[in-house]
């Protein structure tokens, strides 16, 4: 329970608590790319809220949900707490959606919009982490190494297969040529393969045959409407659905790259006169997830980031925040509902009950306000309401 404290002087001495009860059965629709951490990761503030849950992992991803499901029974968590259903979502993810107390659905914001719709039926609250197309600001007065870094790390990380991962970088008109060479030098040193021991490979291959063909469909997009494809641009070798890390320069709005999420190796940089023009492009999306702004002025990247329309926005730094569990993370615009992390990241999978208290000793008969109406407490009233809030004499 939580205690509550009140301004309002006609209810001093009451006692106020907001109570968090378990919403009951919760429903986890993860995705394929994080199938721990996206997954069952947000079936544990769910199990920690008091709720039983019921994990639908994506279907070409299914095992590390049951795996985790064995290990909690070994560990003594009773049977029915939480289970695994595997299952195309079209019948599954319907069924589940009906049956549960609350959902909360990872994965694009096209499914996204059908999993609300459905939830709409039984009045079922959701929470939706969605689509992104995450920008990166790079200032004049940027560290140019470290920003280099960052954009190599943060966009080919996972085979660029995440969320929150660097989408497009739009890099002020000074410094924009400096910055694509250091990037290119960074993109073409990667090695890519199947893992093997450590420090071999630093990025792996895509895990859906569809979402190569988006990727490729993106990097021929832009090299069709005359961006420079500076490293990678084709499909790799080797035993698995590879696509080499590739760096697009550039590119513009006109391109899908630049438009719609990649979801791949892929990394498109955009020239920008003035940091006024580059929030203007962030913003000019219909996702508003992550984001990051680089610059050596740390004051000027706090008031920047409070322009940029995304539920995130790191200064210097990007995707880091993930990890700092206390603080909320969830998109805006079409890249989601809610947030996970922070405390409501628990409290979202409770129903909230107001409970006030008044104590016997404190109890009067009848209070000032109740029935039957008297002048003597209209008045009463009246003149503590004015000396309460009361601004001055009226005419």
């Amino acid at each position: 329970d939580e205690k509550v404290r009140t301004s309002n002087p006609f209810v001093l001495g009451r006692r106020l608590r907001v109570r968090y009860a378990p919403a009951g059965v919760i429903g986890v629709i993860g995705p394929w790319n994080y199938p721990l951490t996206n997954s069952f990761g947000d079936c544990i503030p769910a199990l920690a809220a008091g709720n039983s849950v019921v994990l639908k992992p994506a279907s070409i991803t299914p095992l590390t949900s049951e795996l985790m499901r064995e290990g909690l029974l070994e560990c003594g968590l009773p049977e029915d707490v939480y289970q695994v259903v595997v299952g195309p979502g079209s019948s599954i993810g319907n069924a589940l959606i009906d049956a549960v107390d609350g959902i909360m659905f990872t994965g694009s914001t096209e499914v996204g919009k059908r999993v609300m719709e459905r939830a709409s039926q039984t009045l079922t609250p959701v929470s939706l982490e969605l689509g992104g197309k995450d920008p990166m600001i790079v200032l004049r007065d940027a560290d140019l190494e470290r920003a280099a870094n960052a954009a190599a790390f943060y966009s080919m990380q996972n085979g660029g297969q995440t969320c929150i991962s660097v989408e497009r970088v739009y890099v002020e008109e000074p410094v924009y040529d400096e910055f694509v060479a250091k990037l290119t030098e960074k993109i073409d040193a990667l090695r890519q393969g199947v893992p093997g021991d450590p420090a071999t490979v630093e990025v792996g291959a895509i895990t859906s045959p569809e979402q190569g063909e988006i990727v490729a469909r993106h990097v021929d997009d832009a090299r069709a409407r005359g961006a420079r494809i500076l490293v990678g641009g084709k499909r790799g070798d080797g035993r698995g659905d590879f696509y080499e890390p590739t760096l697009i320069a550039d590119a513009d709005h006109s391109m899908l790259c630049m438009t719609e999420e990649t979801f791949g190796p892929t990394v498109p940089v955009m020239r920008v006169r003035d940091a006024d023009e580059a929030v203007r492009w962030a913003n000019d999306s219909p996702y508003g997830l992550q984001s990051s702004v680089w610059t050596g002025d740390t004051q000027r990247g706090r008031r920047l980031a409070r322009k940029l329309e995304a539920g995130v926005c790191c200064v210097n730094d990007a995707c880091i925040n993930y990890v700092a569990l206390e603080l909320p993370m969830g998109g805006w615009k079409e890249s989601g509902l809610g947030s996970r992390h922070g405390a409501d990241g628990i409290r979202k999978y409770t129903r909230r009950q107001t409970v006030l208290i008044t104590p016997g000793p404190l109890a009067m008969k009848r209070e000032l306000h109740m029935f039957p109406y008297s002048e003597r407490n209209t008045g009463l009233i009246r003149r503590s309401l004015k000396t309460l809030y009361g601004r001055g004499k009226r005419d």
